[in-house]
């Protein structure tokens, strides 16, 4: 091991083109670094085939450090030529060893990459390849805050755990590590006399608020507090100390207590939280999660002032309805921490009816009188904001209830109330209860009712009648007899505490019931009746008679159906005077139910009188025959809606639906509304399948009609609507909307990247953006869910296009490597590419040649014919004028 580490040192320390004369000394000192590295890794698994590699340095290590050594299978390999970045960092020597000249710095660079070759004297005999050296980041930054102090106000009262102020510290190590995980924490409070902390941080943030006890004890330092656009001259400030100081007239510059309260408010105005702070926090900053005794740490301070918080809700507020006093009247007062804040007032409920309003130095007025009945309960809301219409405080929510008086007297619910008793009815029995309102507030004397019989009419020596004061109910102090006296009528005062009403009451003695309700016949027939009669259709009208009392509860007679009709199918309806309509209730079935026997019985509301019971006569039947219609088949279940996930397998039952013919004959099945022709259902058993592959992103809801029909008569068909719901799977991938894109090199601006899927949550957006594999000329960064921001690193000096290959992921970490071409070149003033005009050389095409050839041809053609029709006729009329020259004269 120390023979090949003392050999490979030697081949770093003999280099070419480098004369170093090493002395006993320095070899001395090299050798615990030479030790380190035997003891530490194998040399041998430093080296490897002369390939693509990838390497992982940590930074900051002692130099020469070697990295790896390539393995050469060509012979002649002498030599070896690196280009890239940071060339005089990283060298190489002529066995193949890649080591480093300087550490490497982390927070400098991350990475770098360098192009190997091969070289036989000067000649490339292998490569290039490329080496991708990661550095490796250690704890060697400590955090530091951005600020030596920080400063900070706090109003008193304020809640506890909200942030009042935050530190912020920042570490050079790498972010992606635990070595740049940060953690806050309070090291101290001054002053701290009782022990309670007042204040906490939290350790993610840095942010400091108020713990539940601080939220308490803190009080700013006493001051003078003005209102907007008052004087806080030193007069001024004299005429305060006489309001609140009353007393002989001792010259200012002779009264101790007022040179006191001056010295204080010079101070309060010239307060400076760093030379004289209330609180001063020291802050502690930790990396490695503050989890580890080797952990680095930063520290800070922070000084706090405690302000007086003026900005105090004085409500609630209690105001008395229909006060007689003046108004505008002064009901509050608040005032804003800043002394120059606009206060205005609405109100939360948005009414129209708004009787408050408030001054510029936040007096609060009541402008007209209240009345509960109307609102009990208003909710003001006051803002305090400058002059540019900024909030200084918080909204302020103060709650106005409207207190009670005896306003209202009671009333009665009734011009007369009428109650019935019937005779004989035994001492105590309760008649009625007079019902009266008051509109005074529930619960409170002003609505308590107090009840008294006042007169009686006809009027009799004992008391015939009662009331409870409280609830006002009446009872009969005595047995009363028709024969006696058949009505009385009562007035009965109603009190609360301050008004008073008189209700009026009528008690009529109606007769026992000792007569039953007769029918006139026991027996109204039968009746046959179409199973598709419409509900509401009377079957027969049947009558009874009452020989009691007229227009008294014994004579009024109700109808009931005791027997025959357990499912409700029918019904009778009455106008209590003994005249019935047995009508159709629910829609009848011949399947379920072909005959009804119907028992109809005759009763009064009120009990007949001890001793009767109804007998036959108060009874009567009806007997219903039911005829069978041809109806349509029936669809049975509840479920018509089905969800499938959109990559369900083709030939899968979605649902099987069911229904049946009343008539019992076959029926079959059949469906409508599928536009993409994607499902079937099968005719006979009705179950509905997928013929095809779906697809969400094509059509996500699917709404057919299903239709059942008779095969015999597919007339007598019923119809139902279905819908599939196609849940979304993730069988898309993101893809780039553009896949190239250009970049003036003069004035390199960043490229958006954009990206769509057509799947959806959460198989979409967000997307994440990286490029396939590091470079040092190109920076991606995600910008949102579906964009990214692609940015030139180093500036180019020439024109060159660079393919780059972008991962583009879903949600779902699904996504493939995709092409993006970006030419960097030489812009024109309009920020376009600027194409320089070519040479272009006289050598015409195949097509072009034969066009010219072909033109040239039929050029040539046409001169022939041209000069061959001109001879022609040349000589024809030279043959003519021979022939005139020979013919004779005459």
């Amino acid at each position: 091991m120390c023979c090949s580490v003392i050999t490979l040192w030697s081949h770093l320390l003999d280099l070419p083109g480098k004369a170093v004369i090493m002395t006993s000394m320095v070899h001395l000192l090299l050798l615990p670094l030479l030790l380190s590295i035997a003891g530490g890794k194998d040399l041998e698994e430093k080296k490897g085939p002369f390939e693509d590699t990838m390497l992982d340095v940590p930074e900051g290590t002692p130099v020469p450090y070697p990295m790896h050594q390539f393995q050469m299978t060509h012979p002649d390999v002498n030599n070896f030529r690196l280009s890239g970045e940071e060339k005089d960092v990283i060298k190489m020597s002529t066995d193949g060893w890649l080591y480093l000249e300087k550490p490497l710095d982390w927070s400098k660079e991350d990475h770098y990459i360098i192009k190997v070759e091969a070289l036989a004297g000067d000649q490339v005999v292998d490569g290039p390849i490329f080496v991708t050296i990661n550095v490796l980041d250690i704890n060697n930054n400590a955090p530091s805050f951005n600020q030596t102090y920080y400063t900070a106000l706090i109003r008193e009262n304020s809640a506890a755990g909200v942030p009042f102020t935050r530190v912020f510290a920042s570490d050079l190590d790498d972010p992606e590590t635990t070595n740049a995980h940060l953690t806050y924490s309070l090291v101290n409070q001054f002053p701290n006399t009782k022990n309670i902390i007042l204040f906490q941080i939290n350790p993610n943030t840095g942010e400091i608020s108020t713990t539940e006890e601080g939220a308490k004890m803190l009080k700013a330092r006493e001051s003078i507090h003005y209102s907007r656009g008052e004087d806080r001259s030193l007069d001024a400030l004299k005429t305060k100390f006489n309001e609140y100081c009353p007393g002989p007239k001792t010259p200012y510059e002779e009264n101790p207590f007022f040179t006191c309260v001056e010295r204080a408010e010079v101070r309060r105005r010239s307060m400076d939280p760093l030379n004289d702070p209330d609180y001063t926090l020291f802050v502690r900053v930790q990396d490695l999660g503050g989890a580890s005794e080797s952990a680095l740490s930063g520290n800070t301070r922070v000084h706090i002032i405690v302000q007086p918080n003026l900005w105090v809700n004085p409500g609630p507020i209690s105001i008395t309805e229909n006060l007689d006093v003046t108004y505008p009247l002064k009901i509050a007062e608040v005032q804003s921490n800043d002394p120059e804040a606009i206060y205005s007032l609405v109100q939360k409920e948005r009414e129209l009816k708004f009787p408050f309003q408030i001054t510029e130095d936040g007096k609060i007025f009541l402008t007209e009188a209240l009345d509960r009945e109307d609102k009990d309960m208003y909710n003001l809301v006051v803002f305090a904001k400058d002059i540019n219409n900024m909030e200084v405080d918080p909204p302020m929510e103060i709650h106005v209830s409207v207190e009670d008086v005896n306003d209202n007297a009671p009333q009665c619910e009734n011009e007369e109330s009428v109650f019935e008793v019937q005779e004989n009815e035994p001492v105590g029995s309760l008649i009625g209860q007079l019902l009266v309102h008051d509109n005074d507030k529930a619960g409170t004397l002003n609505s308590q009712l107090i009840y008294t019989i006042t007169s009686l009419s006809p009027p009799s020596e004992s008391s015939i009648f009662s009331i409870d004061a409280a609830s006002g109910k009446i009872q009969a102090l005595r047995t009363l007899q028709r024969k006696e006296q058949q009505v009385y009528h009562l007035d009965v005062q109603v009190n609360d505490p301050g008004f008073s009403v008189t209700c009026k009451v009528v008690i009529k003695v109606i007769d026992v019931n000792n007569e039953m309700p007769l029918f006139e016949e026991t027996d109204y027939g039968s009746h046959t009746l179409a199973e598709d009669t419409p509900v509401g259709h009377t079957v027969v009208t049947i009558r009874a008679t009452d020989a009691d009392d007229p227009d008294s509860g014994s004579s009024l007679i109700e109808y009931h159906i005791s027997a025959g009709d357990d499912d409700e199918v029918f019904a009778v309806e009455t106008d209590g005077k003994g005249v019935g309509h047995l009508i159709i209730a629910k829609p009848l079935d011949f399947e379920s139910s072909a005959t009804y026997k119907l028992q109809i019985d005759a009763r009064n509301p009120e009990p007949l009188m001890k001793g009767l019971e109804y007998g036959p006569q108060s009874s009567t039947s009806v007997t219903v025959s039911v005829t069978d219609v041809d109806e349509p088949p029936q669809f049975s279940g509840d479920v018509w809606d089905v969800t499938v996930p959109e990559d369900i397998t083709k030939g899968s039952v979605l649902l099987t639906v069911e229904a049946t013919d009343p008539e019992g004959k076959e029926i079959s099945f059949k469906i409508d509304g599928d536009t993409r022709g994607w499902l079937e259902i099968d005719a006979a058993t009705g179950q509905i399948k997928t013929k095809e592959n779906l697809d969400r992103e094509s059509l996500e809801n699917i709404e057919i009609t299903v239709t059942a029909f008779e095969k015999e008569n597919p007339e007598m068909s019923s119809e139902h609507a279905m819908s599939v719901n196609l849940l979304d799977v993730n069988d898309n991938y993101p893809k780039l909307t553009e896949t190239q894109a250009f970049i003036c090199a003069a004035k390199p601006e960043s490229i958006i990247i954009k990206a769509k899927d057509g799947d959806s949550a959460p198989f979409s957006q967000p997307f994440t953006f990286a490029l396939s594999r590091k470079s040092p000329n190109w920076d991606l960064r995600n910008i949102d869910g579906s964009t990214a921001k692609l940015t030139l690193k180093k500036t180019q000096s020439q024109d060159k296009t660079f393919t780059l290959s972008i991962d583009v992921k879903d949600n779902a970490g699904m996504g493939i490597p995709q092409s993006f071409e970006v030419r960097v070149c030489n812009c024109t003033e309009l920020g376009y590419c600027y194409v320089a005009p070519e040479v272009h050389s006289f050598k015409y095409g195949m097509g072009t040649t034969i066009g010219i050839l072909v033109g040239t041809l039929g050029f040539c053609i046409l001169a022939f014919v041209i000069v061959i029709n001109r001879i022609n006729k040349s000589n024809k009329e030279k043959k003519k004028g021979e022939a005139e020259v020979q013919r004779p004269m005459i």
